[in-house]
């Protein structure tokens, strides 16, 4: 056995076992309380505290899945809602020109002079213009206005006399904005003084 300080172990532990101090306060240890002191001893070394932030880690890795799942979904319902959107609101436009299309179908079932036929088609085509301009597409000026590469597309260059060098003599084709964003360059022919 090994001593020390002259004396073995098991002394030192007899000793130690004898020479107990009185519990403080006047509390009493009981017999059932010691065990349970030495178990909790034991549960708080190393291997509790491993078992304890491997718990936390489950925990946390859990909500971490679960938070990515629910933006997961979050995203989907967005994207879906979005092309739902889109899908309607190109509904709403082609509901706004169906009108036009009837105005069409009892033109072609009439049968009238060619004057009437004429002045029945203006009528289609300035109800086309209304239905354009309520879903926010307009035409683009151009006879008469200077040339502008951002909204015109020169076709071809007249040498005149008769315009200031770069107006807009002739417009081959009509182009149209949608609200601020163009649709299409409007064709144009342009003045270009000698």
């Amino acid at each position: 056995m090994k001593k020390a300080n002259g004396k073995s172990e098991t002394e030192i532990a007899g000793l130690d076992l004898e020479h107990e101090l009185p519990p403080a306060d006047g509390d009493e240890i009981s017999s059932e309380t010691a065990p349970s002191a030495a178990v909790a001893a034991e549960a708080s070394g190393p291997g509790a505290e491993l078992q304890k932030l491997k718990a936390e880690r489950d925990s946390l890795l859990d909500r971490l899945a679960r938070t990515q799942a629910e933006f997961e979904n979050a995203r989907r319902r967005a994207s879906k809602e979005q092309q739902d959107f889109r899908d309607y609101a190109a509904a709403d436009a082609v509901k706004s020109l169906l009108p036009v299309i009837d105005s069409f179908e009892r033109a072609l079932q009439v049968k009238s002079d060619p004057g009437d036929f004429r002045s029945g088609v203006e009528l289609i085509y300035k109800q086309l213009q209304d239905a354009l301009a309520k879903l926010g597409v307009r035409a683009i000026p151009a006879k008469g206005e200077p040339f502008d590469p951002h909204v015109h597309e020169a076709i071809e260059m007249v040498e005149t006399s008769d315009a200031a060098d770069h107006e807009v003599l002739e417009e081959l084709q009509r182009g149209y904005k949608f609200k601020d964003r163009l649709l299409r360059p409007a064709m144009v022919k342009v003045a270009k003084n000698p």
